[in-house]
């Protein structure tokens, strides 16, 4: 007979994601717990989740990194798949995480997530595979602190799996350049206080390179019109990261 697997508990994180929670729930309901940890949602989050079996933990907003932590540390069980409400487990992954958990020869996993952009699934250049460490040991992995784009860091080697976490956004294009917007903020930041400078270079060619690795080199043009789009946003914050990089370098010198 097949090894028991592992018990499973999912974790997710909401505010006001009643319009997309739903499926993500259906996709996890292979797990032993789902812990749904919100920040003050307003549009029956909540309600829906624990119609679905999920334990509902309510919690200030803590930043992406520690409010992902706090789920994960609420978690029953040790090992912890950490999903979106916008995210769904895809049959092929759900196969695979359920054979990885019967005897698990990683602390933690990474596998490819599919993200839908402008009504369709990019499969190439830089939405695709986006990969995501999202299964892991808690005793052996935890997330970072970052204010944005956080990650799991783990203790140890990580493991490959098959299938795809489907990434299926809902929001506006302008929904979407409006957190870009603030995630170029964020990034600007994180860059300046690890002591990194803005230059004339970096400001003209990491659009250049970066359309280059992505839409040329690993063929987002295959991905047709969402594609050149996707990565044409992607160049623009490439340069504006840095251009808010240079205007508080500025700032900074003219108060000194």
């Amino acid at each position: 007979m097949p090894a028991t697997r592992q018990p499973l508990s999912v974790a997710i994180i909401t505010l006001n994601a009643a319009s997309q929670l739903e499926d993500c729930l259906k996709s996890a309901r292979f797990a032993d717990e789902i812990v749904v940890v919100d920040s003050g949602s307003a549009d029956g989050t909540q309600a829906l989740a624990e119609r679905y079996g999920a334990r509902v933990i309510a919690q200030d907003w803590l930043g992406f990194g520690p409010q992902k932590q706090f789920a994960v540390d609420a978690a029953r069980h040790d090992w912890v798949l950490c999903l979106d409400a916008d995210e769904r487990v895809s049959p092929d992954l759900q196969t695979s995480i359920e054979n990885a958990l019967r005897q698990p020869a990683h602390g933690a996993y990474r596998f490819p997530r599919c993200n839908r952009f402008l009504g369709r699934y990019l499969k190439h250049g830089e939405g695709y595979p986006d990969w995501s460490l999202r299964l892991f040991d808690r005793r052996q992995g935890r997330w970072s602190t970052d204010a944005v784009h956080e990650k799991v860091v783990a203790d140890g080697p990580v493991g490959t799996l098959d299938g795809d976490l489907l990434h299926n956004s809902a929001e506006t294009l302008a929904a979407y350049l409006t957190k870009q917007n603030r995630y170029t903020t964020l990034a600007a930041d994180m860059a300046l206080q690890a002591g990194k400078r803005a230059s004339f270079g970096r400001i003209a060619f990491s659009p250049v390179v970066r359309f280059i690795k992505f839409y040329v080199i690993r063929q987002g043009f295959r991905d047709g019109l969402p594609g050149l789009i996707h990565i044409a946003i992607g160049c623009m914050n490439s340069f504006v990261k840095y251009a808010k990089m240079l205007e508080r370098q500025k700032s900074d010198a003219a108060l000194r």
